[in-house]
């Protein structure tokens, strides 16, 4: 017969299993994305960051909804605005040179950890 504590042992070993051969990969950095809608300059800039989409993941955060208002007092005169990482990069316009440069010197750094 089949008892529940018999179903908390196989989870508790698939779990030790799963974390002994789990190899983390090398994350992707985290590109925010400060927007609201409509946003014309925000729709350009995702369009301007179409290329380079493998490199990263994009996080949009709505500012207009309630839990953001923080973000709204802060860039609602500035949007698209863009953190990367959680760190402010840049804002208006998609600066590609800057982003590159973050992007690279983010990769080199992961190849020599």
């Amino acid at each position: 017969m089949f008892h529940l504590r018999n179903l908390h042992r196989i989870k508790h070993v698939s779990s030790q299993m799963t974390k002994r051969h789990y190899t983390p990969q090398k994350e992707k950095p985290l590109l925010t994305l400060f927007t609201k809608n409509p946003c014309p300059l925000c729709d350009e800039a995702k369009e301007a960051l179409a290329p380079y989409m493998d490199r990263f993941v994009l996080e949009q955060v709505d500012i207009t909804l309630p839990e953001n208002k923080a973000w709204y007092d802060r860039y609602k005169y500035d949007i698209p605005v863009f953190h990367l990482n959680g760190q402010f990069l840049m804002m208006h316009r998609v600066n590609i040179k800057k982003l590159e440069t973050y992007f690279s010197k983010l990769e080199q750094e992961n190849a020599s950890t």
